[in-house]
């Protein structure tokens, strides 16, 4: 399957069933088997899937927060002259979190009247749940933010490192939590005693990174070719070397994605192509050969045999992931 949207490609992800889905520039999230939801009044900012799997939560420089699926649209929040700059959600609690500006939600798909609101000091770039949806990690200027999902008073456990951090990742462990940063650098923090991880080298700025292989691997983007990090025993990545994979010398890897209980990863280049890689066999595909567009947009199906990418011009498509 290949499209072309014509509008700048925000995110594309597999629903639970296995079809993709993407949500645009425009304003629309867009299904595999061809329905076109008008979700937003302006441009989707943020998606993640809904914790029942099917559909798209997006949040957009409208203000809204709304849940789209093959048969319309749900509005879900709406924040009036304000930006919905991130979203999360999280399966195993039903929980749904957004954040804009220094404010963070919280929202349970089971209860309308559960509502938490967490404040921060500094707009909130990021936001994810650990694998449970117990806890929530925000990434803000000077570090991360770390709180309980559902209890309503609390201080936060405050992750610090001088600079902007834009993207966060727990490890599914929960032992650790990743941070990219403005600046070309990985930063992290071992959550048992916040010992500080710091993982530079960067030839530009991280903006993709996903646990895979049952959390003992991490991948980046941000350099010629894909940045695998080993979180294996009992020190992660302390004092240990990271891997590039797929290393070109003519393009950069923009996005990584890849289902995190398979060893194959999925990247995504600033002139158009993607490949994927089973890391156990070193077994390499190009899905898309031509070139184009950067890509902006990277998934790979629960069952690590299908990928989704979209580009800046809103150029995306589909394709089945050969057997190796």
């Amino acid at each position: 399957m290949k499209n072309d949207f014509k509008a700048y490609v925000s995110a594309a992800l597999f629903e639970a069933s296995g079809e993709a889905v993407f949500a645009l520039g425009d304003g629309t999230v867009r299904f595999e088997t061809g329905a076109s939801i008008e979700a937003h009044d302006g441009a989707v900012l943020c998606a993640a899937l809904h914790p029942k799997g099917s559909g798209l939560v997006t949040g957009g420089d409208d203000g809204r927060l709304v849940w789209s699926h093959p048969s319309g649209v749900e509005p879900l929040a709406e924040i009036k002259g304000r930006w919905i700059d991130a979203v999360a959600s999280n399966a195993d609690s039903g929980l749904i979190a957004y954040a804009a500006g220094r404010e963070l939600h919280v929202r349970d798909v089971a209860d309308a009247k559960f509502a938490r609101l967490f404040t921060h000091e500094r707009s909130v770039a990021d936001i994810t749940f650990d694998a449970k949806g117990r806890r929530i990690a925000a990434a803000t200027y000077g570090g991360a933010m770390l709180w309980y999902a559902r209890i309503a008073e609390q201080k936060p456990i405050p992750l610090k490192w001088a600079g902007s951090h834009v993207a966060v990742a727990f490890s599914p462990d929960g032992k650790y939590l990743m941070s990219s940063m403005q600046e070309n650098q990985l930063h992290g923090w071992r959550l048992s005693d916040s010992k500080d991880l710091k993982m530079g080298g960067y030839p530009a700025k991280v903006k993709s990174l996903v646990f895979f292989s049952k959390g003992l691997l991490l991948a980046t983007s941000g350099a010629p070719g894909a940045v695998v990090w080993p979180f294996a025993g009992a020190n992660g990545p302390l004092g240990k070397e990271a891997a590039e994979i797929g290393f070109d010398e003519s393009a950069l890897v923009t996005r990584v994605a890849a289902a995190p209980d398979k060893s194959l990863l999925a990247a995504g280049l600033d002139d158009g192509r993607v490949w994927v890689c089973d890391v156990a066999t070193s077994r390499m595909e190009t899905i898309k050969a031509e070139k184009g567009p950067a890509i902006s947009a990277l998934a790979v199906s629960p069952k690590g045999d299908r990928v989704a990418w979209g580009d800046e011009e809103g150029g995306a498509g589909v394709a089945e992931i050969p057997a190796g």
